[in-house]
């Protein structure tokens, strides 16, 4: 096999500077959302390209955390979020185990109808959702939010963990089984122990579902008390005007969970994402 060859100085100067210039494309309407949270008077726009204002407060952070139910807008996400990662997690993992390691009647098109519903946008399935939650007397509470999320976030997390598992070598289970252990104790013990990064991938890809969705948390749930952040947030905007301060301070205090979370997963992400995907 050919040793690849290396980049010349100028070929890694221009990647460089695309890397560069990409990376600020990324970051600048976020620098901005900061910038206009920072902003006394919840001006939008301004004449200087600063980050910081010199006029800069933290008054709008104030009135979000003292004014607003700002805080119970966060504990009932941070409770539905938790849930639905517990429970999501859970189901993926079992139900990928069992897709990858049995054979059953009906697997092919059980595999096949879970990846067929991604092709669809979650407004299509609002009205049965709808429905199926009225008749389970889950409507207007968080019970409903959880099946509703669950449901949308495992069929790509159950082709994740199978995936996954599928790179275990399948002579550690049969090693396993005839030192004595259970179907049970193979899964728990050997299998998922060194799905950890699969896991951690489920895990954040679940809680993301959960911690941003806005449009079905807006059927489901009309009791004002019980509401999201983005149902909260989505109260700062009105027909004739929009609270851009409040908006964009509860936008950069709704992303530091995920931001801090990314962060404390990171060692687990690159092999996650990367081992699942080729069968071993």
């Amino acid at each position: 096999m050919r040793k690849p060859r290396d980049l010349s100085t100028g070929g890694k100067l221009l990647a460089y500077l695309f890397l560069t210039l990409f990376t600020l494309f990324a970051i600048w309407p976020v620098l901005q959302v900061v910038s206009i949270s920072l902003r006394p008077g919840d001006r939008l726009l301004s004449r200087s390209l600063a980050i910081i204002p010199e006029d800069a407060t933290l008054q709008t952070y104030v009135h979000l955390f003292t004014q607003e139910p700002f805080l119970r807008w966060m504990g009932n996400s941070l409770t539905v979020s938790a849930v639905v990662t517990l429970v999501g997690s859970a189901l993926a993992a079992t139900a990928g185990y069992a897709f990858s390691r049995y054979k059953f009647r009906g697997r092919e098109t059980a595999m096949v109808g879970l990846i067929t519903t991604q092709m669809f946008p979650v407004t299509m399935l609002l009205l049965p959702l709808f429905i199926l939650l009225i008749k389970l007397k889950a409507y207007d509470n968080y019970l409903g939010l959880i099946i509703a999320y669950s449901a949308t976030a495992l069929p790509f997390t159950i082709w994740q963990m199978k995936g996954f598992y599928d790179t275990i070598p399948f002579s550690l289970e049969e090693a396993a089984s005839i030192d004595g252990c259970t179907p049970f104790e193979v899964f728990w013990r050997i299998v998922l122990p060194l799905s950890a990064p699969a896991l951690v991938i489920t895990a954040l890809f679940t809680f993301m579902t959960a911690w941003s969705e806005y449009l079905v948390a807006a059927v489901i749930i009309q009791d004002k008390t019980m509401f999201t952040l983005p149902l909260g947030l989505k109260m700062f905007q009105s027909n004739m005007e929009v609270a851009w301060g409040l908006y964009s301070a509860g936008a950069v205090v709704v992303s530091i969970p995920v931001v801090l979370l990314f962060m404390f997963l990171s060692r687990w992400l690159i092999s996650g994402l990367t081992l699942g995907s080729v069968k071993g």
